[in-house]
């Protein structure tokens, strides 16, 4: 194996190229030659490439490490598996005429179709980094000198950003032609590749039409594999075929699930889960994403073990007009889904844990500078989070925090006349906090925080953390009666009467509610629990479905194990606070 144009070439390509272009000096002759052998278009844009290569491969050359391009999402799929997908594809009866791989890299998605797939009349690859623009020409060549007896389609290897091409064009050309569109689309998203200043990135969007606040945090971003997939179904949806495509988990799921409100002209959608660290060697969530195009559209998903056909697994999708993760579980308690009559709020964000969160060690408040903090006591409150809420009750958090505001917006100028020493060490860090990334912080008062209201101050609590993979629900407890703050990787209600919250404590954790969760989340999903999801939990429609008996029982066992002395007897209270007055329904927060 050599390198030419930054691209590996094997020895026999190498010897060919080299033995029938030694003697040919126009790149028109050159092509025709290429284009005669193996069916490859326009091999060489200029005569300059054609001058390189004949350079290159008439001298032996010593091996060039390849460049890291795993941070561009760029994880290149080994021919094995880009066999055993083509292979897959062959047992549902697919037999394309035209080829569409959008961002083909090495290639190797286009030499196995080579392989398994006899019917094949044209190819398209499109790939924006140059050496794998060559690299895919050499592999092709390398694939027809070792299976000189193959069938030669013709083959256009094109040189552009995805974003930038034509798909229109070929769609046009080939209206009656059965098409299918294949490959491993990069996996990362539109904010990592404009951190690297990459220049294969869609034109500035609102790629999901996110409004305000939802744009500006999070909810903006969006993964190139899911753009470049919507953008093949968008291209070709009247078009007889079908799209195999190597993606991360959370891309089917969002495609499945904007099929409610964009009704996507596609069916029999399908999942079949790979290794992603045995493939790839990744952590990442992946999987082969199959559908058909040109069709009445689907609103469910069929999940499968990619290498083990008969190994199924439950279905997700819609159902009316809720969105499951289990089809087949969801019915044992559909009847909670609805609407929470309280609202799940998320904990604070500051993107300043260095200065704003403390350890408290021999009486004495230390940041994550390591640095000793002198501070007055009324802004610094408990602080708990994910890892905090394993524990069942908790009344002393292990860390604290300063909460500089009431209430988003508010002005901050108090903090220097009522709290000297306060003021005095958070405007020490002002650099830090100037040097926040994150936009909802222009323009704002100093030292803001997000994720704050009247709900923060409520002193007792019921929270979840967002990023565990199964439903725990924590009672918090006032500490020094001063209410403890969450962080925003939890969600949490806020409540003024301990019996509410215990009640409400007792029903989040009830068996009916485990298994409402475990049948509407995704465990690979980033965050598995979110306000969306929580806010589905029907409170009211539980505490009236839920046998009495069971909750004196658990409600007893409360009592004893952590010292309370709580009755049912604020119970109809606790209905009559969820339950709907006339056209309006009572919300226990602003």
């Amino acid at each position: 194996m050599m390198k030419v144009f930054e691209a590996n070439i094997t020895h026999q390509v190498s010897d060919y190229l080299n033995d029938n272009l030694k003697n040919v000096v126009s790149v028109e002759k050159a092509n025709q030659k290429i284009y005669d052998a193996f069916g490859i278009m326009y091999f060489f844009d200029n005569a300059e490439d054609l001058q390189i290569l004949k350079e290159a491969i008439s001298i032996p050359q010593n091996i060039v490490s390849e460049p890291d391009r795993t941070e561009y999402g760029d994880f290149q799929t080994n021919i094995e598996l880009a066999n055993k997908v083509a292979f897959h594809l062959t047992t549902k009866n697919i037999l394309p005429e035209i080829i569409i791989e959008p961002t083909c890299g090495k290639g190797n998605f286009i030499t196995a179709s080579l392989k398994h797939f006899s019917n094949v009349k044209k190819i398209f690859g499109i790939e924006i980094y140059k050496p794998y623009v060559w690299e895919s020409k050499f592999n092709i060549l390398d694939f027809y000198l070792s299976n000189p007896t193959e069938d030669k389609p013709e083959i256009s290897i094109i040189h552009s950003s995805i974003f930038d091409f034509d798909f229109k064009t070929i769609a046009k050309e080939n209206g009656t032609k059965e098409i299918l569109i294949t490959g491993n689309p990069p996996w990362v998203t539109n904010s990592k590749l404009g951190s690297l200043n990459s220049s294969n990135l869609p034109k500035k969007t609102n790629f999901k039409n996110h409004n305000g606040l939802d744009a500006m945090t999070g909810k903006g971003n969006f993964d190139i594999a899911e753009y470049i997939t919507l953008m093949m179904i968008k291209n070709f949806q009247h078009q007889k075929g079908n799209i195999a495509l190597l993606v991360k988990n959370t891309v089917i799921k969002n495609i499945v699930f904007d099929q409610f409100t964009k009704k996507y002209p596609i069916d029999n959608i399908e999942k079949h889960c790979i290794d992603s660290k045995k493939e790839f060697n990744v952590s990442v969530e992946a999987s082969l994403f199959y559908c058909r195009l040109n069709s009445k559209p689907a609103f469910h998903c069929a999940e499968f073990d990619f290498y083990n056909k008969s190994k199924a697994r439950p279905s997700f999708g819609w159902l009316s007009d809720k969105f499951v993760s289990n089809i087949d579980t969801y019915s044992n308690a559909e009847r909670i889904d609805g609407k929470c009559p309280f609202e799940w709020r998320q904990g604070i964000k500051h993107d300043c844990s260095a200065i704003m969160e403390l350890d408290k060690m021999n009486g004495h408040f230390v940041n994550g500078l390591k640095e000793e903090v002198q501070l007055e006591n009324d802004l610094v409150y408990g602080i708990l989070k994910s890892s905090d809420l394993k524990n069942t009750v908790i009344n002393e958090p292990r860390k604290y925090t300063i909460i500089t505001q009431k209430k988003v917006g508010q002005e901050t100028n108090y903090i220097k006349y009522n709290y000297p020493k306060t003021y005095k060490y958070l405007s020490g860090h002002q650099d830090i906090f100037n040097s926040r990334k994150s936009s909802i912080y222009n323009n704002k008062p100093l030292f803001s925080i997000f994720g704050i209201g009247d709900y923060s101050f409520k002193p007792y609590k019921v929270a979840i953390s967002g990023l565990y993979k199964t439903s725990h629900f924590t009672l918090i407890l006032p500490q020094h009666e001063k209410p403890v703050m969450l962080d925003d990787t939890c969600y949490m209600l806020g409540f003024d009467k301990l019996e509410f919250a215990v009640y409400s404590f007792i029903l989040l954790n009830c068996k009916t509610t485990t298994q409402f969760l475990q049948s509407i989340t995704f465990a690979d999903a980033k965050r598995t629990f979110t306000k969306d999801v929580l806010m589905r939990i029907d409170l009211l429609e539980l505490a009236q479905s839920i046998d009495k008996s069971e909750l004196q029982i658990e409600l007893n066992y409360i009592n004893k194990t952590y010292n309370f002395d709580l009755t049912l007897s604020c119970w109809r209270d606790f209905i009559n606070e969820m339950t709907p007055i006339q056209m309006g329904q009572i919300e226990l927060f602003a």
